[in-house]
């Protein structure tokens, strides 16, 4: 009697999108690309394209718009503060890995961006996942 495993067909790599929401400066932005980009490098999936997105093409509406909760959650967190040269946008990183690497790097950017968790905490960067 021969008895055959049955293996799951590894995933192939593709093309993935991964999006967060940000109300960042110029050095905050720089700050989570840094982290996308280790997370990649250290699943070796391959960073194809960073594009930071302040008004949505095809509609024309600003990322302000959609994302000005961030905004007031760090004027609450920072009362009475500037809020220098912030700006509400969207991150958007495409990668070239399979499922489980996309969600292993989602996972500790997640992790890097949030470390307390839902415990209560000042962000040093306003995010949301989209």
């Amino acid at each position: 009697m021969q008895t055959h495993l049955m293996h799951r067909p590894a995933t192939r790599p593709r093309i993935r999108a991964m999006r967060f929401g940000l109300y960042a400066d110029p050095q905050g932005l720089a700050w989570v690309e840094g982290l996308v980009a280790r997370a990649a490098e250290g699943r070796r999936a391959r960073i194809v394209a960073v594009d930071t997105v302040r008004t949505y093409p095809h509609s024309g509406r600003a990322t302000a718009e959609l994302y000005e909760d961030l905004a007031e959650q760090w004027a609450f967190e920072h009362p009475g503060e500037d809020s220098g040269g912030r700006e509400a946008v969207e991150l958007r990183v495409r990668l070239e890995c399979s499922r489980r690497t996309w969600r292993a790097i989602r996972r500790k950017v997640l992790a890097t961006l949030c470390p307390q968790g839902t415990a209560p905490h000042t962000c040093r960067v306003p995010w949301c996942g989209v």
